[in-house]
């Protein structure tokens, strides 16, 4: 069983009360051009798997990579190349349809909506925020409770994984 990270309790009045806006620019910096980690849960998993038609085994072995977790545990990541990119970006994401939660829900990260000043720090990185696409609060909130919610699989568990689908 895995358990949930906790949840930072939301000011009273969270800055982005009255929405925020934004709309992917393309750009692929949040895809990369920098070392980070896009950590899959099952759902990321079993949706890449299905996209791609592969065995859990195959992708985990042609796609991911073990990364360090909070609380010393080892989780399921996608790797990156050379350059930093994302193992799926291609001139854009070739698994869009999938994308991982943490991708699909960028920038409404729980971290990036603590505090005013973070968006904006965030936002000299992302061209995207702070422009087009106006989201409502009730939006935001449901893209950073996916977020919070999505919490990445471990390696005894995707060993698990691997071994039910060998079974069947």
């Amino acid at each position: 069983m895995t358990t949930s990270q906790p949840i930072t309790p939301q000011p009273t009045t969270p800055f982005y009360k009255n929405g925020l806006n934004f709309e992917c620019q393309r750009c692929s910096f949040c895809c990369g051009h920098s070392p980070g980690f896009v950590y899959l849960s099952k759902r990321d998993l079993l949706a890449l798997c299905e996209f791609f038609k592969m065995t859990i085994k195959d992708f985990v072995a042609r796609y991911c990579r073990w990364a360090n977790y909070y609380g010393g545990t080892t989780v399921l990541s996608l790797q990156e190349k050379k350059n930093y990119d994302c193992i799926l970006w291609d001139s854009g994401c070739t698994a869009y349809k999938a994308r991982p939660v943490q991708c699909s829900t960028y920038p409404f990260w729980e971290w990036m909506l603590e505090e005013k000043s973070v968006w904006e720090d965030c936002a000299k990185d992302c061209p995207g925020m702070n422009c087009g696409h106006h989201w409502t609060f009730e939006e935001i909130e449901e893209n950073r409770r996916k977020y919070v919610a999505n919490i990445p699989l471990k390696k005894e568990e995707v060993e698990e994984l691997i071994k039910a689908e060998e079974v069947k």
